[in-house]
């Protein structure tokens, strides 16, 4: 039985919730993992570690624009984040 139409969103709003998860969730996670590696001293421990966590978090990252309604919110929240955190490491450096 399909879906009915009224339930599911467009077909813009579906490849913004898709991008802003795979590339803003995945320059999200990566500029955490950057700050982090400013922030402590052992950067070989960061690294050793961002190789598993910045997958898991990309993944949550991935799934979190799907909750929401509008993909551009998505968006704006993620680019957000991503700008606060260039500001952190620009501030830290």
């Amino acid at each position: 039985m399909p879906a009915n139409p009224k339930y599911l969103s467009s077909g813009t709003q579906r490849a913004a919730k898709i991008t802003a998860g795979l590339i803003g969730g995945y320059l999200l996670s990566a500029m955490f993992h950057y700050v982090l590696g400013l922030v402590f001293e052992n950067k070989a421990a960061v690294v050793v570690t961002s190789v598993y966590t910045l997958y898991m978090l990309w993944m949550v990252l991935f799934i979190i624009p799907f909750m929401m309604k509008s993909g551009g919110k998505a968006w704006t929240y993620y680019l957000v984040a991503i700008v606060l955190l260039a500001v952190i490491a620009y501030l830290i450096r």
